[in-house]
């Protein structure tokens, strides 16, 4: 079995690669759940209080059809304005593209940001869609049967899992 990442490194290093392209027109907005924490994470590190946003995507995803409603939908909340913003989508693990995709959807609904970036914790590999981030923590090959999902701790404590699908 691999080596899995430190989250705490993957967000320190992401925090560095973030921090020069800080400024007052820049937002973040995590993709629920993952997302989210890995953003409030980049926040603290960053110490900087810069406007925070939310996305739950399930009803943007392109397979919502097949595999139905997330069990834990959980409200998107954009508390800014979107036009003419800069903003950050953070992610936990990139792989094939779709959420971005829908997030990108959900983004657009709230308004018209200047420029979207991404930055993501891990990126896996495995690309279905023609994304592409802005700021990566670390790249890891996985096999199509293994996933990896981000994971909080009842201490708050990120860690990763790895698990293989039949």
């Amino acid at each position: 079995m691999q080596q899995l990442p430190s989250p705490d490194q993957l967000i320190a290093r992401l925090a560095d690669r973030i921090a020069p392209t800080l400024g007052p027109d820049l937002a973040l907005v995590g993709i629920h759940t993952g997302g989210v924490w890995v953003m409030d994470a980049l926040l603290a590190r960053l110490g900087r209080d810069l406007p925070r946003g939310v996305l739950d995507i399930s009803f943007y995803r392109d397979d919502f059809s097949r595999i139905g409603l997330h069990a834990q939908v959980k409200p998107s909340g954009i508390p800014f304005d979107m036009e003419g913003r800069r903003v950050l989508l953070v992610d936990d693990v990139l792989h094939t593209g779709r959420t971005i995709r829908a997030a990108m959807n959900v983004l657009f609904d709230y308004g018209r940001p200047a420029s979207i970036g991404l930055a993501v914790l891990l990126d896996r590999g495995g690309r279905e869609m023609p994304i592409c981030p802005d700021f990566v923590g670390a790249q890891m090959e996985l096999a199509e049967h293994e996933n990896i999902a981000l994971t909080r701790g009842e201490d708050g404590k990120l860690g990763f899992t790895l698990e293989k699908r039949p």
